[in-house]
This record gives C-alpha cells, structure tokens and sequence, in this order.
C-alpha cells in the first residue's frame, strides 16, 4: 500500500488555492495544514477540504504539523526565508515563481535543501503546455536545424486596481519586477531550450501605473547555444491580455507558438515534421480573480511529478540548481537595463 505524500501549503490566496486543489485531487497525496496569515481564508478553505489543520503562524505550522512537502505561494520576497526555513526543518518544498529575488537568496536556498538532505522544487507549469512540448520534441530531435533566433512576447493588461488592492504587488521589495511575475515562465522555457542567458541588455520604464517596478521594458538576449533573443514586455496593455508567443526562427523551420497564454500554435512549419492533424490544444490559463489571467494552469501536472519524485517512480521535477538560472537572467537583464526605478 502506498504512503501518501502530505502536504502543507503556505499562501491562500490566488495560486495557492489552485495549489489547494490539486493537492486535494491528487490520488497519492494529502493535505494536511494550510497557513495564512487570513483566518478568513483559512477557515473558507479547510472547511471546503475537509477540516484541514490551519495555521496563523508559519514557524508554529512547521513546528506542529505532519507534513513531507512545504507549498510556497506567498509573495515573492517571502520565497527565500519561508524555504530555507522549511528545510531546516527537515521537509522538503515546492516553491512557487520566482524561486527568489537575488541568485545569493536562491544559492542560500540550495544550500538549505543540501545541508537538510531535502528537495527543493520550483513550479514551471508551462513547460507542460501542448505546444510547449511539441517545441521540446522538435529541438531536441533537430528537426529545425541552427536555431538562429528567438522571439518573445509578454503583453498583458495589469490596470491600476490590480496593484492598487494587493498588498505587495507592485513593490520593489515584495515583487521585484514585472519579470519575476509575468515573464519568469517565459525566460525559463528560452533557458530550457537555448541555454544559460549570456548577455544581455534592456531598457525599461514605467509608464502607466503608480507603482516602484517597470510596467514596460525590451531586451536583447544571447542565449550560450549562440541564439539570439528578443524579449519585450508589458503590462499597459489596454483592457485585457493580447499575447504571450514566442518565435523561433531555425535553420529548417520556423514556429510560432501563440494565444494569450502560449495555449495554440499559430505557425508551424519544420521540415521532416509536420504539425499532427489530431493535435488538441487543452492547456487553460490560470485565473487570479476578475479578468485576470496568467500562464497555464498545469499545477496538476507539477504536483503528479512531485509526488512521483517523492515515491521514486520517476525524476522530472525541476530542482533549485535549475530553478536559479531564471533568476540569474534577471538579475542580468535587470542589471543591463537603462531607466530601472530606484
């Protein structure tokens, strides 16, 4: 008979009630403690899962409760501290995007899992997508040949309400940038595929919200396969979402991989590999209250690896050492960029 894997998640709000969800329709796996600083929320969501242990306190949930694997859904800022404190408390975590905001606060991270003998995970979700995967398979296969460049686009409609109502969103402190929330998904699927970000160089601005981070900013990329990149990003786009694609120009063929969330394929021409006739675009995006939406709900997906991990089925969970290459990009576009608010 096989022990499920128990879980605690940290952060009730938006991802962390989808975190919620999986976990409770996850065949081998459990819930068994919900943290928030809410008891509003806490009350809402245990009572909906069955009487779940809550907690108020984050340090007195990894004292008390009986749990293998530590959900992190809070604000960005918060990712490092919680982590490293759960490993040393002997569990493992599954972190959420951004792994953090600084690669000292992700190689402190790594360190944390390392010294404790526990694993920690980030949640890539889009990696899953159906055309994200039909991409992997025609890279790795060499079906496109020299891949010469990549393209990429993040146009989203955050309005001033958005940032205005969160407590953290739009802060320098808690959120980073508009790359750690909307764009890391992105930066992490070119690193998966083209490599380490080499050089880089940006400009940003803020230019229509009230806020300390960019709502608007461009970068050229070098990726260390010697892929050229091409990144703009937004989130001034008027009323809703308009796209999140990405281009890739190869030797033998070209893909585009479009939608709002990269859910279709709006171009695909490789040789020796057409598109399947009988391909179905199932990926949804995630919903975050209202209009808003984000990259692919996929969390199942990312909870079925986790717990497969943890039960030594199989080792497809994306690892802090991995994880860390997002935000070491980051930094450098960041780093690179001219207009950054201080």
């Amino acid at each position: 008979m096989i022990t499920p894997v128990k879980f605690a998640v940290v952060g009730c709000g938006n991802i962390g009630s989808r975190h919620i969800a999986v976990v409770d329709s996850q065949e081998n796996a459990v819930l068994n403690a919900l943290c928030d600083i809410d008891p509003e929320k806490l009350t809402r969501y245990s009572s909906l899962y069955g009487d779940i242990p809550t907690y108020t306190s984050f340090d007195e949930m990894l004292e008390k409760s009986d749990v293998d694997v530590v959900n992190i859904c809070t604000p960005h800022g918060l990712h490092a501290p919680m982590t490293i404190a759960a490993a040393n408390h002997g569990k493992h975590v599954l972190v959420e995007k951004p792994m953090a905001l600084t690669t000292r606060e992700a190689d402190e991270m790594i360190a944390a899992g390392e010294r404790n003998n526990v694993r920690i995970m980030v949640v890539k979700q889009n990696r899953y997508n159906v055309p994200i995967a039909l991409t992997k398979q025609a890279l790795d296969s060499g079906k496109l040949g020299k891949i010469y460049m990549v393209l990429c686009n993040v146009l989203w409609n955050r309005h001033e309400g958005y940032y205005r109502d969160s407590s953290w969103r739009g802060s320098k402190e808690l959120e980073g940038g508009a790359l750690y929330t909307q764009v890391s998904h992105f930066i992490d699927l070119m690193i998966w595929w083209f490599g380490d970000v080499i050089q880089a160089s940006s400009q940003i601005a803020t230019l229509s919200h009230n806020i300390e981070i960019e709502d608007n900013g461009s970068a050229r990329l070098v990726f260390e396969s010697g892929v050229m990149g091409s990144l703009t990003w937004s989130t001034s786009v008027y009323n809703k979402n308009y796209e999140g694609s990405f281009t890739i120009i190869g030797e033998n063929g070209t893909i585009k991989i479009g939608g709002q969330y990269l859910n279709k394929i709006d171009f695909w021409d490789v040789q020796s590999m057409p598109l399947p006739e009988d391909i179905a675009f199932v990926d949804k995006p995630n919903a975050y209250g209202g209009k808003y939406q984000g990259t692919s709900s996929n969390h199942d997906k990312v909870i079925n690896e986790v717990v497969a991990d943890l039960l030594n089925e199989r080792h497809n969970t994306v690892e802090g050492n991995e994880g860390i290459k997002t935000i070491r990009a980051i930094e450098m576009i960041y780093g690179t960029q001219e207009g950054y608010p201080k």
